[in-house]
């Protein structure tokens, strides 16, 4: 597998049918509905007909595909479901269906909240025109994009939506509903640690009320144990985007949940012969492209930081470096402040030793330089090790590791950078 943006920020998505039972949980309103897992034909509640059938897909855009339709009668639904039973939609597999009541609005909106990278606040998007074009409509600039900046300090207030809501022109009932409806998505927002909540359509009805004619809701995948998700099990082994976790994924996710010091273990499988240590600030990301760039393999992709447990180290050392296609291992991290060097160096040596294999000859660049640094350093010259500091670039650290894995088999003892001890 080559590395093509698989991991998005570390969220969980989750189904539409999903996303709606925490809507209506919290008092919005949705359309009547009824899951079908099945093609056999059964007895379906005839108060959902005239109605819509949506497959479930963990990514967007699938009624440009196909994967929405009207239907009239349960042979019209069972058919639909019988067209994509068992069939990908580019790629992820369909085995789900929301069969909904169809209901008549006067007109589409966007509403959503989510986590503005850039000024690093939760924030409300708004536009008078939602629907399956909302992306044209924000790259045009033919309708108007409402946001408002959320303090996460401050409990988000019926008043504070209708205070903003107001000032775009809502008044009377339709005001007080929507405000409403913005309300119950702030407080989900915050309690469920959202990335994302959309709700795109939201109908407005003819009498001033809203229902929530598709969602979107992202969750940070570190708030799965701590949230009340349904099917939380289920949820917790779903990978970002359309496929579910290796068996390899899942016992990293279960060693960095032994403590909840620090991260080691937000993992995904490669099939190369380069196992990879990394991270700090965004570093990962850097290292993994420039393992790439320099014609490495990598084995896997994985972020370490915030001062993780030697306990931790130990055990994603001893994961990464047990399969059978991983020669080496390169350890390559940006200068750390809150992580001690010394303490992923002794998690290293342990992990590497548990499974078997000498540190002298596995281990192809340690890069750590920070916190720590000396006693690593000392840790490191023990077990014959070189020691690469700041004075070795990241990307040169990439093409040590890539150089070396390539080489013919040598001891470390001998192969000196210039800066070692």
């Amino acid at each position: 597998m080559q590395y093509t943006g698989f991991l998005r920020e570390g969220r969980l998505r989750l189904y539409e049918f999903e996303s709606k039972r925490i809507l209506k949980a919290r008092g919005i309103s949705v359309p009547a509905s009824e899951i079908i897992s099945e093609a056999t034909p059964r007895t379906l509640p005839a108060e959902l007909f005239p109605g819509i059938i949506k497959v479930q897909t963990l990514t967007g855009g699938r009624q440009k595909r196909g994967g929405v339709a009207p239907v009239a009668s349960e042979a019209e639904a069972f058919e639909f479901v019988n067209r994509f039973q068992g069939k990908d939609l580019d790629g992820e597999p369909i085995a789900q269906f929301l069969l909904e009541k169809r209901i008549s609005v006067e007109q589409e909106l966007f509403l959503g909240i989510t986590y503005d990278y850039r000024h690093r606040q939760p924030t409300v998007v708004f536009s008078g025109a939602g629907g399956i074009h909302i992306e044209e409509t924000a790259a045009t600039g033919r309708g108007a994009i409402h946001r408002l900046p959320l303090k996460p300090l401050r409990k988000f207030r019926h008043y504070h939506a209708a205070e903003w809501l107001s000032g775009l022109g809502f008044a009377g009932k339709r005001l007080k509903s929507l405000a409403d409806v913005l309300e119950k998505m702030a407080s989900i927002f915050f309690d469920y640690d959202a990335c994302l909540l959309e709700i795109n359509p939201l109908g407005a009805g003819p009498e001033g009320e809203f229902v929530a004619l598709d969602c979107h809701f992202d969750i940070d995948e570190d708030a799965v144990a701590r949230v009340p998700l349904p099917n939380a099990a289920d949820i917790s082994e779903r990978a970002d985007g359309t496929r579910g976790l290796t068996a390899f994924e899942l016992q990293a996710r279960k060693i960095d949940e032994l403590d909840y010091r620090g991260v080691a273990g937000r993992v995904v499988e490669c099939s190369g012969n380069l196992g990879l240590l990394i991270g700090g600030g965004g570093a990962s990301l850097t290292v993994f492209d420039a393992v790439q760039k320099y014609g490495g393999q990598p084995a896997n992709y994985c972020e370490i930081g915030g001062n993780p447990t030697v306990r931790k180290v130990m055990e994603l050392t001893k994961l990464i470096v047990s399969r059978p296609n991983v020669q080496k291992l390169a350890v390559i991290m940006n200068v750390v402040s809150n992580t001690r060097a010394d303490l992923v160096a002794r998690g290293v040596i342990k992990g590497i030793v548990e499974a078997g294999r000498d540190p002298r000859e596995s281990i192809v660049v340690f890069r750590l330089p920070g916190s720590g640094e000396e006693e690593c350093r000392d840790l490191l010259k023990h077990y014959g090790i070189p020691f690469s500091g700041r004075e070795v670039a990241i990307d040169e650290a990439a093409a040590l590791a890539v150089s070396r894995t390539h080489a013919q088999p040598e001891s470390p003892r001998n192969t000196t950078d210039g800066h070692t001890n």
